[in-house]
């Protein structure tokens, strides 16, 4: 802790262990300043890169940048040092300057620039209050030693806190205070002053937490927990199973059911004045007549495609070229290199990237099965007329899942209204930049272990509503460092705001429309939408997701925002089956290989047809017992297009949610100086 009361201001410095990339995230999230540190000669390398990445997507509040080593460097390669360093810092901090930090002036100066730089407010946090732990202590409870009442004691910061509300310790989960106290501040801003010598106007005391004395004596309560008015840490509904219990329809409902499917399938046909109802059902259509497996074929075009020579063989002749021939020896590593290679991850990772390919070649082709009837396979999925336009309850066919969640009946107008109380009701409790002791309890006790590693304590306070469970949509792009395949419903790490969970999610389409469609794998020319269970957040807040490698690193997969908390945003999934021509005639053709049985061209005659070259058409009759059937379209089709017929069903998120995640394993060291941390926050 650095006071300094000519500044008016106290710092309180800490860093990061190296390579923690999740104490380096949670830092950021509730440092006033981050301090970035570089190396003289490389600024920072491919680590320093990554965590960049990782801190601009999450969001960046106010920074300063520095060097230490320069001033001990030759005076000729000075120069070239500050030239080499102002390049790379040009890519990532455009606008801003680099400071010295190897003398106490330049020290001053630094601490100065701290002091009177503009405040950068982050959106996901400035609407809560936070802290960050300076000092922990947990009291076992009586009955059970493995959980306990946790005392923090820190500043307050971002919004004043209320003891009635929730609080999420980062990595750990949701927790009820029972009081707020207000110790001693063990830091004041006015302690004894010592002068420097060296620099008379700058006045400052460096304070120790093992100097500050016990202060029980002076402890005073701000507020205790009201049960009539605090917050439940009930997450989820407990669904009653008779809530959704059908009744069989009337018969009055039924009669009028029956009206309406015999006039929808009524036929309007022309027939000779004095026909009966009967003769007029044996009467065929105009385009009836033509086609069957008997018929022969009627104008019938036949495009023969010859390939030609490109060159002539007696003009051609290559010419040799004098080669060397050389003798290399075996590398010495290769026996090492195959020790080390993981023969499974590699098949795995194979079918990954052939899975993916498939997909951008023929988008949701499937291959019908054979041992399986089409419309066992696929009686979950239906056949609409369009897309875009065709109607959709969203309400229709929820799993049970549905039942444990919360919803909104306007989260737009939920959200304004508590924003707007937050800015405009008084506050309550401890308010911004006391030095407070938070009662938290029901804590295990893994939480004070985890602490006394090293790892920092972070806690913020929740809005309404925030600990409940509900369905979150996110909007990501694909961080351009990684490549490798991401399939749907694949476990991945969320960084989404404060929270830090695991969950199996969904892709689709990111459009205006109110139905999305579902896509496989994150692609990495469009941004998706995410769709998981989660505990509502409201938006603004940033979005990191990751994912865990074999050997326990984290990867950044990609990063986004929050788009909104919204259970009936429908993703439906689309295959296609594909079919061939057999036989064409003017409009109509053979069609087969789509199914296998007579059954189940009789099952999907209602649903439309395309082709690859645009024709429309709709399926007339099955032809024999082995899945042949006579199309009609809009136009005469060509031996080489495809019939496709498109089938869709919505799709719902695995109800994975873990908000427990595992430690990453840290970053291999890079190659920058010891004596000189990579990056200190502040």
């Amino acid at each position: 802790m650095l006071l300094c009361p000519r500044l008016k201001h106290r710092w309180f410095f800490t860093s990061a262990r190296p390579g923690d990339l999740h104490t380096v995230l949670d830092m950021a999230k509730v440092a006033d300043n981050i301090l970035f540190l570089l190396d003289p000669l490389e600024g920072w390398d491919s680590t320093g890169d990554y965590c960049l990445s990782c801190l601009f997507a999450q969001g960046l509040p106010t920074y300063t940048l520095a060097v230490q080593g320069v001033s001990g460097l030759p005076l000729k390669k000075q120069t070239d040092v500050r030239k080499k360093l102002s390049k790379a810092v040009e890519k990532r901090f455009p606008d801003d300057k680099l400071l010295l930090l190897d003398t106490q002036q330049e020290a001053g100066m630094l601490l100065r620039q701290l002091a009177n730089q503009k405040q950068r407010h982050l959106a996901f946090r400035d609407r809560h209050a936070y802290l960050f732990a300076h000092a922990v202590d947990f009291v076992p409870s009586e009955e059970n030693n493995l959980l306990g009442t946790l005392k923090i004691s820190g500043y307050v910061r971002g919004q004043a806190l209320n003891v009635n509300n929730l609080l999420h310790i980062v990595g750990h989960g949701d927790f009820q205070m029972k009081q707020i106290d207000a110790p001693m501040d063990p830091f004041p801003l006015n302690p004894r002053v010592i002068k420097s010598p060296k620099d008379p106007g700058m006045a400052m005391e460096i304070c120790a937490t093992d100097a500050v004395v016990d202060m029980e004596e002076d402890l005073k309560v701000l507020m205790k927990a009201d049960p009539e008015r605090q917050e439940s840490l009930q997450t989820e509904v407990i669904p009653d199973p008779m809530e959704g219990e059908q009744t069989w329809p009337t018969e009055e409902e039924l009669s009028e059911a029956n009206d309406l499917l015999k006039e929808t399938s009524k036929v309007v046909k022309k027939v000779p004045k004095g026909t009966s109802s009967y003769q007029a059902e044996w009467i065929l259509d105009e385009d009836g007549e033509s086609g069957g497996e008997g018929d022969e074929y009627d104008d019938i075009e036949r495009e023969d495609f010859m390939e030609e020579e490109s060159q002539d063989e007696g003009s051609e002749k290559e010419e040799e070229e004098e080669c060397e021939t050389m003798t290399i020896g075996e590398s010495v590593h290769d026996d090492l290199y195959d020790e080390k290679v993981d023969e499974e991850a590699e098949g795995k990772m194979l079918e990954k990237h052939k899975q993916e390919r498939l997909e951008e070649m023929f988008p949701d082709e499937v291959d019908t099965p054979r041992d399986v009837a089409a419309r066992i396979r696929f009686q979950k999925y239906r056949g609409l007329k369009s897309f875009r336009t065709s109607p959709w309850d969203p309400k229709e066919n929820l799993p049970q899942d549905y039942a444990r969640i919360f919803q909104f009946q306007n989260f737009i107008n939920t959200r304004r209204r508590i924003f707007k109380e937050i800015e405009e009701k008084e506050a309550e409790g401890a308010e911004v930049g006391w030095y407070v002791t938070l009662h938290v309890s029901e804590v295990p006790v893994s939480v004070v272990e985890h602490f006394k590693r090293g790892a920092p304590l972070i806690a913020f306070s929740l809005l309404p509503h925030e600990q409940k469970m509900s369905v979150l949509n996110m909007v990501v792009s694909r961080h351009a460092g990684n490549t490798e395949p991401v399939k749907a419903k694949e476990e991945l790490i969320f960084h989404c705001g404060f929270r830090r969970f695991r969950a199996s999610p969904l892709f689709s389409q990111h459009t205006a429309a109110d139905k999305h469609k579902f896509q496989r794998f994150l692609t990495a020319d469009l941004a998706l939408v995410v769709t998981v269970y989660a505990p509502i957040t409201f938006p603004p807040a940033s979005v990191l997701l990751f994912k865990q490698n074999s050997n326990g690193m984290h990867s950044l997969i990609a990063t986004g925002y929050l788009l909104s908390v919204d259970p009936d945003r429908m993703v439906i999934k689309r295959v296609v089956l594909s079919g061939h021509p057999f036989k064409i005639f003017t409009k109509m053709a053979v069609v087969r290989y789509m199914f296998f049985n007579r059954e189940d061209v009789l099952w999907f005659k209602p649903v439309e047809l395309r082709t690859k070259w645009g024709r429309r058409g709709h399926i007339k009759e099955p032809l024999g017992t082995h899945g042949h059937m006579k199309c009609s379209f809009d136009g005469k089709l060509k031996s080489q297009d495809t019939v496709l017929m498109n089938l869709y069903k919505r799709v719902f998120p695995k109800w994975t949610y873990d908000p427990y995640v595992p430690e990453p394993v840290p970053w291999v060291k890079s190659e920058i100086s010891s004596t000189v941390p990579e990056m200190d926050m502040e």
